[in-house]
């Protein structure tokens, strides 16, 4: 304390600091003559907490209270208050004086004497003080010490708590402060119950016992006094609750001197927080509180130019010093000691304390596990107090060790958060041992982060089941295999009893099911094959690749020279065809309608070109044509839909059909060879040495050391297929950026089992673990997914064939037969039913008919006009059976003439006045 004194010294005016003590009062025999300016600190001690040794060259006053009752407390208080200008009081704190804490709080408030608290635990007074108090305390309030606990239920995954409390003062605030931690946040806190203990009706600890243990959570807040702590514990202890399995956190006030109590009395697992100097002696913390209290008057004179005057009436409110004590808060709000701040908010508690959390090492002696600075925690790994120097299991019930290792999606490792030490959302802490140093001392476990499929999992597990666990990544990095009769990796850890269990990417096999128990499995996986893809070029047949080569024959093939040659023979047959008149021989030289003007009709409507063709005359030809018009725009719009997905890179990918494979049993068959390992010591070398041993000896040389580097070789060539487990390349595959690997057939699996749950011989974890784990896969609450797909688009890109042509086809040839119909009807109109019509008056009607709606549309071209008449021809050929085939030309042109001159005189003209045209 003197540099401090010293350096106040060399300020304004000399610096005397009053030590107030009750009896023997050392600094009133001084006799050090006051002075104005002089700065008095009346420094309060309990009992025999007084330092002897405490430095006596500046003015100090001491006050040393061997009785605690408030009548002398404030007589003798009061009394130095007004002897001497007081400006300010640094009062101990102990367990034993909360009521002179209380009474200081109050002189405060009457006088506005600031006062400084300066015990090692937590603050002894609540919010709200008194109205105008100016105490301020070291000690942690409830609400901080709650923060930092809920911190550490976070970091190590205890969610699920119960809250147990008596009704000391101050409860009610505890009970609010954890709901507003908890509604808060996005954790998802589970508050299993809240017991309040009445322990003053229950002597004997009965009803408590029972209430503790009717309790099920295996981590609890405690709030109570330490008087109420240690009934509080027995009873525990005796309800069996006091193990290494149950985690008990005690909060509040009262509790500041726990750590004085016997220690075979508290739980095995008890954690307590406390402000960072809770080892700090008396002299210590002295000298800390007059620090405060001096900078904060300093802060004071430069704003009124001396040192302010307080009441020294403890009887009545000054109203000078209750008017500053409003606005005194403001002069302690920025300070700092050492480097540390040492700020106080308006409750006068610090804005940023300093806090440690401390558990009973197995010594039973408290020890720093943890620190919280700048609201951030640092914890020390592992804290666990029931583990020795070389991590020695617990012999607690619900409380496992679990083995682990890192393989990704399932299990993935990561460091710390450098800025806090701690684990982020969803990871949880797990143990990495670090080999031993040059000089063969154990090293320290690193502290890591894992989170991942099965670490999810496993936090399920614990909520449902019900247990706290240890996590630990194995040194071998191995999954578990026997050589020389010793088994290594995670079942090594099981077996030989280090671990209660082990979770990870554990594949079911015979061997190791005769060794260690497996759960139910919890994803299905087998062998697979991961292969990279390869880019292609387009092919120069791509354009054909739409329709399967049947489809192409049967279309230019077989269909369109069909339906020409069909078209030809109706149009050739046709008694208005083109070809009739060669068949009867009346225009040689004439229009010929010939085979190779049918194909070239048919090609142009196929591909939509505007080239001349010459267009049959016969009704049945035309009807041919026209379903073949419909047949082609169906064929051209497939063939243009899928063209399109078969224009692009083609992606070559190697395939195999399994292990046995031709490629994998004889890879030197092929040029080059086949180059394809897996990772060693797993369950898939052992299934394909057991299996395939001439395969397992070629693949030995390309064997990789994990998944990631296999993924890496493969994509650089340098291996060509990688074995392993199918869950795992599954994943990997569909989370590889850019999507660069895949296996084979959609991730085809051969061999197929699952991943389990590894757990000791006879394991009374095995029923619960398996129940839970099928609750998990019905409700769906297991994921395993990724952006990247195996499977090949290929329902929009597959070639046509002939089943998905088949119905133009049977269009097509229903077409045909439809037209054979007509062929056949229009014959026989011509060659037999002209015959049996002889001379009727049907025929006036209907030229009549024609001729007026001839005239209704105003037909007066050349070109309409041939048309109608063309009708005409058509119905005087058809009803004028008598007449021969010259005389119906003739007809044909007179009535052509009479219609240029005039519609109604042809209207009128009768059949009987046509004269032959000689």
């Amino acid at each position: 304390m003197r540099p401090f004194v010293r350096a106040v010294v060399s300020c304004d005016k000399t610096l005397h600091v009053c030590l107030l003590c009750k009896a023997p009062c050392y600094g009133l025999s001084l006799g050090i003559p006051h002075r104005a300016g002089t700065l008095n600190i009346a420094v309060v001690f309990s009992g025999p907490s007084y330092p002897s040794d405490m430095p006596r060259d500046v003015n100090i006053i001491h006050v040393v209270l061997n009785e605690t009752s408030p009548r002398s407390l404030i007589l003798r208080l009061c009394d130095v208050l007004s002897s001497l200008p007081i400006h300010g009081v640094v009062y101990e704190e102990e367990v034993t004086s909360r009521a002179v804490a209380q009474i200081l709080d109050f002189i405060s408030a009457q006088t506005s004497v600031p006062i400084v608290g300066v015990g090692g635990g937590a603050a002894l007074v609540h919010t709200p003080k008194e109205s105008g108090s100016t105490f301020l305390q070291l000690g942690s309030s409830t609400a901080q010490q709650l923060r930092v606990i809920f911190e550490v239920l976070e970091e190590y995954d205890w969610t699920s708590f119960s809250l147990v409390s008596t009704r000391h003062p101050g409860f009610e605030d505890f009970l609010s402060f954890v709901d507003a931690i908890t509604d808060g946040s996005f954790i998802g806190w589970e508050r299993r119950s809240v017991v309040l203990l009445n322990l003053t009706e229950d002597p004997g600890g009965a009803r408590t016992k029972r209430q503790l243990k009717e309790n099920g959570a295996q981590v609890r807040l405690l709030y109570c006094s330490k008087e109420e702590a240690d009934i509080v514990f027995r009873a525990a202890k005796g309800a069996g609750l006091a193990g290494p399995s149950y985690i008990w956190f005690a909060v509040g006030p009262s509790l500041s001197g726990l750590e004085y109590l016997a220690p075979e009395l508290l739980p095995l697992s008890l954690f307590v927080v406390r402000p960072a100097g809770w080892r700090d002696d008396v002299r210590r913390r002295t000298g800390r509180g007059v620090a405060i209290l001096t900078q904060g008057a300093m802060a004071m004179r430069r704003e009124f130019g001396s040192l302010p005057h307080f009441g020294t009436d403890c009887t009545s409110y000054f109203n000078e010093s209750r008017t500053l004590g409003g606005s005194l808060h403001r002069y302690f709000s920025n300070i700092t000691l050492g480097g540390r701040d040492y700020s106080f908010n308006s409750d006068g508690y610090l804005v940023n304390p300093s806090l440690v959390v401390i558990a009973l090492n197995r010594e039973r002696n408290w020890e720093v596990v943890g620190n919280w600075d700048d609201g951030v925690l640092r914890m020390r790994y592992p804290f666990w107090s029931r583990y020795g120097t070389f991590l020695e299991p617990p012999d607690g019930s619900l409380h496992l060790r679990v083995a682990t290792l890192e393989e990704r999606p399932f299990v993935i490792v990561e460091g710390a958060d450098p800025a806090s030490g701690t684990c982020i959302r969803d990871s949880v802490p797990c143990r990495k041992q670090l080999n031993m140093s040059e000089s063969h001392e154990v090293v320290a476990p690193l502290k890591c982060c894992c989170k991942g499929f099965c670490i999810d999992i496993l936090k399920r597990l614990a909520k449902t089941v019900g247990f706290t666990y240890d996590l630990y990544l194995v040194t071998n990095g191995k999954h578990g295999k026997k050589i020389d009769g010793v088994w290594n990796g995670m079942i090594g850890e099981v077996v030989y009893r280090r671990a209660d269990m082990a979770i990870g990417s554990l594949t079911i096999n015979e061997e190791r099911s005769e060794v260690v128990d497996f759960s139910v499995p919890f994803v299905e996986t087998g062998i697979s094959v991961m292969v990279s893809r390869s880019n292609g070029t387009v092919s120069p047949s791509a354009f054909l690749e739409p329709y399967s080569p049947a489809v192409w024959v049967m279309m230019f093939v077989m269909c369109l020279t069909v339906v020409a040659v069909t078209v030809f023979i109706f149009e050739f047959f046709s008694p208005v065809g083109y070809n009739r008149s060669l068949a009867s021989g009346k225009k040689p030289g004439g229009s010929k309608f010939t085979i190779g003007k049918s194909i070239w009709l048919l090609w142009a409507l196929v591909f939509n070109n505007s080239v001349p063709v010459e267009n049959p005359r016969g009704t049945t030809s035309k009807i041919m044509v026209l379903i073949w018009a419909f047949f082609a725009v169906i064929f051209l719009a497939s063939y243009t839909a899928n063209l399109a997905a078969f224009m692009i890179q083609e992606e070559y990918i190697d395939t195999v059909s399994g292990l046995s494979d031709r490629k994998f049993q004889r890879p030197y068959d092929q040029y080059p060879p086949l180059k394809f390992g897996t990772v060693p010591n797993g369950s898939t070398e052992k299934n394909i040495r057991s299996n395939y041993p001439d395969m397992h000896q070629y693949m030995d040389k390309y064997n990789q050391k994990g998944v990631e580097e296999a993924i890496n070789n493969l994509k650089t060539g340098k291996l060509d297929a990688f074995i392993y487990d199918a869950a795992v390349l599954n994943y990997m595959a569909r989370k590889d950026e850019g999507c660069k690997v895949m296996t084979i057939g959609s991730g085809k699996v051969f061999a197929t089992t699952g991943y389990g749950i590894a757990l000791q011989k006879g394991s009374r974890w095995k029923r619960a673990v398996d129940l839970a784990l099928l609750q998990f896969v019905g409700d769906g609450e297991l994921w395993l997914s990724g952006i990247c797909h195996n499977d090949k688009i290929e329902v929009m890109s597959s070639k046509l064939d002939i089943d998905n042509m088949a119905g133009v086809f049977y269009m097509l040839l229903v077409a045909m037969g439809l037209s054979l119909l007509v062929f056949a009807w229009e014959h026989l109109i011509y060659w037999k039913l002209r015959h049996c019509m002889g001379h009727t008056g049907k025929l006036d009607f209907l030229l009549a008919f024609s001729r007026v709606s001839t005239c209704v549309v105003h037909v007066t071209s050349s070109h309409h006009f041939k048309l109608k008449s063309t009708k005409l021809l058509f119905l005087v050929f058809l009803f004028d059976c008598a007449d021969p085939y010259w005389k119906l030309e003739w007809e044909v042109r007179g009535y052509e003439w009479h219609v240029r001159n005039s519609c109604l005189n042809e209207v009128l003209v009768q059949r009987s006045d046509l004269k032959p045209v000689s």
